[in-house]
């Protein structure tokens, strides 16, 4: 028999659905779980301040660019800063959340010849917004070497908006792969969509990406001069079909990375010890 957790979801991101979500979904594998307005556990993100109105153990969550969770409101937190706070804190960037982005790009290097001679298109770029400025720089400049197919609400070129994105980059053999900011640690869903694609992202957020995933898999912004270098790098990969046959081939994490204990298990194992311990040896704030 399962044991029994009340937990509650609050100051997420609109249309989140408390019964159905990354969190929920995980830890229904372990625990019988009730959706409570009276939790024992609350879990809450940064778009809001209800999380107060709860006095029961609170572990933040956050996706978003927002450095440093305050541990004087939290019990525990989540989140894509690289802190050190034993049991208190644990390192999970956005991404692990697109669970089926996540698994097609861990096996991205799986791809056949036939797949690779598919890629008969060259860069795409999916936008809603225009920011940052660095990214849009970018599209204007490899944009002189060959015209960069965008898709998105923003700098659209294609005259529709796509709406299967996994699809539309399928056909390409580089994306775009921007963040919105640049911040150490700060990585999203990006990334790994191209990933997921079977393309070669062009990255730029996250100066340490490189300590994330296997640096020879993709093109890091971050360890060019400038962006002309950047441009260069993308014009000798995409005019030596050997050269991007072998990139492509590349898996997302190096040898040395035990695929098996990141993502949810690293979670699960986290979370475990706060709903099994004394409820009362939960609350780690000050009260």
């Amino acid at each position: 028999m399962k044991p029994k957790i009340k937990i509650n979801f609050t100051d997420f991101w609109g249309g989140f659905d408390k019964n159905n979500n990354f969190f929920t979904n995980l830890l229904e594998t372990k625990y019988d779980i009730t959706i409570s307005d009276d939790p024992d556990y609350l879990f809450y993100s940064c778009f809001g301040k209800d999380f107060l109105n709860y006095d029961c153990v609170r572990i933040y969550y956050t996706g978003e660019n927002y450095r440093g969770p305050d541990f004087g409101l939290c019990d525990y937190a989540l989140g894509f800063d690289y802190l050190s706070l034993d049991d208190r804190y644990l390192r999970f960037p956005l991404y692990f959340l697109y669970t089926d982005d996540y698994k097609l790009a861990k096996k991205k290097h799986l791809i056949s010849e036939n797949e690779i001679k598919d890629k008969v298109l060259f860069c795409n770029f999916i936008y809603s917004n225009g920011f940052p400025w660095y990214r849009n720089l970018f599209f204007d400049m490899l944009s002189k070497y060959k015209t960069v197919d965008s898709g998105g609400g923003f700098r659209n070129n294609l005259g529709y908006r796509v709406e299967n994105k996994l699809q539309f980059q399928k056909k390409y053999k580089f994306s775009i792969a921007f963040e919105n900011d640049t911040n150490d640690g700060y990585t999203t869903e990006k990334i790994i969509q191209a990933f997921a694609a079977q393309t070669i992202p062009i990255y730029w957020g996250s100066p340490s990406i490189s300590k994330e995933f296997n640096p020879n898999s993709f093109i890091n912004c971050h360890d060019f001069d400038s962006l002309e270098d950047v441009v260069k790098r993308v014009e000798e990969i995409d005019n030596d079909m050997e050269l991007f046959s072998k990139i492509l081939k590349e898996p997302i994490y190096s040898a040395d990375v035990n695929q098996e204990e990141i993502g949810e298990k690293q979670l699960l194992n986290f979370l475990s010890p706060i709903f099994d311990s004394q409820y009362d040896l939960a609350f780690r704030r000050p009260r």
